[in-house]
């Protein structure tokens, strides 16, 4: 470890990217937890990132906006995929946002096969590299993050489903590309696991702060030893919402067992 080898300047502009994600997922993740389809970041996540696959080997320039476009395109049909997936057969829907899944990772696998530098752009779609973003790519998903954060405020309990899945593409559209799918998954659903039992507004801005420590905590040790700073993230952002729950509040069931 070398205190000398902290850049806040590299740390800055990845701890925002990461804040610009947790500003739209938090409250998103709420309502996955909400509506029981838990693996739907995942699968979307995949499926933008399986957009981005197919940009790259059409030859598109890694940072225009056509793979940007690309992204949202796939992240969107897999929207309306699920919307018509959960209408027709509503009580076998985790098990088919668990095929997509599967079917969008392996597409990825067979699209990146014969490209010598596939397995390094795998692993940037899934672990990230949130430390190396720059500001410039920020200005695009702080955009959209405006655009969602009024849209889920404004609509909030009128939220229809179809409107929910296309919310949910294009944001998690944004944030594969800025912060890997590990991440994805990570902000969305392990701040509210942690503050479920909350209540009030102090379960939204409880689950902000763990999202935000976890992100600043794991930038920083990632800095310090040379580590990967998605999975170092992914794990400072989870201990710190065990650490929570362990002392937060329970459900009056659990009291009641713990006390006979």
């Amino acid at each position: 470890m070398n205190a000398e080898s902290l850049d806040l300047m590299i740390i800055a502009p990845a701890l925002l990217a990461g804040l610009l994600v947790l500003l739209t997922h938090v409250p998103l993740g709420a309502q996955v937890l909400k509506r029981g389809i838990v693996f739907i970041d995942l699968a979307i996540a995949q499926i933008a990132a399986l957009g981005v696959i197919v940009a790259g080997a059409a030859e598109l320039d890694p940072q225009s906006w056509a793979v940007q476009a690309a992204a949202a395109a796939a992240a969107v049909c897999g929207a309306l995929l699920l919307t018509w997936t959960e209408k027709r057969w509503p009580e076998v829907q985790e098990a088919q946002i668990g095929v997509m899944f599967i079917l969008a990772a392996t597409a990825g696998l067979l699209l990146v096969a014969h490209n010598p530098h596939g397995g390094e752009h795998l692993q940037d779609l899934l672990a990230g590299q949130i430390l190396w973003v720059r500001y410039d790519q920020l200005l695009l998903p702080a955009v959209g993050t405006v655009v969602i954060c009024g849209l889920l405020y404004f609509l909030r309990e009128r939220l229809s489903r179809l409107g929910f899945y296309l919310i949910f593409a294009l944001a998690v559209t944004a944030s594969v590309q800025l912060v890997g799918v590990y991440l994805v998954f990570t902000s969305l659903i392990v701040p509210g696991l942690a503050v479920r039992h909350y209540v009030g507004k102090k379960r939204l801005v409880l689950a902000y702060l763990i999202g935000a420590a976890g992100y600043a905590s794991g930038l920083v040790l990632s800095t310090l030893y040379d580590l990967p700073s998605g999975a170092l993230i992914v794990w400072c952002l989870t201990v710190l919402a065990m650490v929570v729950y362990a002392f937060g509040p329970k459900p009056d069931g659990t009291r009641r067992v713990a006390h006979h």
